[in-house]
């Protein structure tokens, strides 16, 4: 209770006045996000990637940033933001400032793990220091909800649709942790809104590391999904209850699992609720959830195991 009370009484990076959609969770994401950092030790600066969260929140003239943000394209926050950062450390050197500034990149799937892959891996690899935070809402939503490689196996898109031949992605979805893991960095973590305190802290252990960091959010989509909005939250639940999206943190190649679910629920559990996956549960479409099922229980067992052998780099 202390703790929240301490946070109604801070200063809102992200206000109201936003034209997200009812229920989308960007906004819950980024006030966490925002709500984490230690705004009396430092300031942010925040580079925001073209995409639904930009769109709605930096509609010229008019913004729901309550901080210094910077938009720019699709596929070049982590580009922007190290650009940034490199400028500010040799004003550090000349004298030019006296400010500690901290940096954060905001992208979705789409600029993430397709075409912005390319800026964040050059980015990390420099070393930058800077949090990546990839708001994942498994699909290109902005643009209307085209798959990405972040689109899990068997989801219904526009571009994956669900025919008499193909029954939506055929493909898994990409495992950017493991991507992400290639380039040895200090930190990096998955997360979901609605463990809000896991992610806070997860937050604040990446902005104080001295180098380029990750964080991999869930990010419910009422609109690409097709579940009412209301059940945002309780979607991301159940993705952490099920397991489909994992609650760890890897820290200098060590795993670290946070949430165990007592009781490990079935992907289907999941799955129902979205209109996304419906076709799954017509008669004959068995297998793919099966399917599904099994490619989420080998990630955790493979998670499980290599936290248990608690092997770093």
């Amino acid at each position: 209770m202390a703790l929240l009370n301490e946070l109604a009484k801070k200063k809102e990076g992200l206000v109201n006045g936003h034209r997200l959609c009812p229920g989308c969770t960007h906004s819950v994401i980024m006030r966490q996000v925002l709500a984490a950092a230690d705004t009396d030790k430092y300031e942010i600066v925040a580079a925001a990637a073209t995409g639904c969260f930009e769109v709605s929140t930096g509609l010229y003239p008019y913004t729901s940033w309550n901080m210094s943000w910077i938009h720019n394209a699709f596929e070049n926050a982590a580009s922007t933001i190290s650009g940034v950062e490199a400028m500010y450390k040799v004003w550090k050197k000349k004298g030019k400032t006296n400010k500690d500034i901290r940096f954060i990149a905001v992208a979705s799937d789409g600029g993430t793990y397709d075409i912005g892959l390319q800026a964040l891996s050059g980015a990390i690899e420099r070393g930058h220091q800077f949090l990546y935070v990839c708001n994942d809402n498994n699909a290109y939503q902005n643009t209307g909800n085209q798959r990405s490689s972040a689109t899990p196996f068997g989801a219904n898109t526009t571009t994956s649709p669900n025919g008499t031949i193909k029954h939506g992605k055929e493909q898994p979805k990409k495992d950017i942790m493991s991507v992400l893991e290639g380039h040895h960095m200090q930190y990096i973590a998955q997360a979901s809104p609605s463990n809000w305190r896991d992610l806070m802290d997860k937050v604040k252990k990446a902005l104080d590391v001295n180098g380029p960091t990750y964080i991999n959010v869930i990010e419910p989509c009422t609109t690409g999904w097709g579940f009412p909005a209301q059940d945002a939250i309780k979607i991301a639940q159940l993705a952490v209850d099920t397991c489909v999206w994992p609650i760890y943190e890897v820290v200098e190649g060590k795993v670290i699992i946070n949430y165990k679910p007592k009781n490990k629920l079935p992907v289907e559990d999941y799955l129902k609720p979205q209109k996304r996956f419906a076709h799954l549960f017509k008669k004959g479409n068995e297998h793919l959830i099966e399917e599904y099922q099994k490619q989420v229980d080998r990630h955790w067992e493979w998670l499980l195991k290599r936290e248990e052998a608690g092997i770093g780099y």
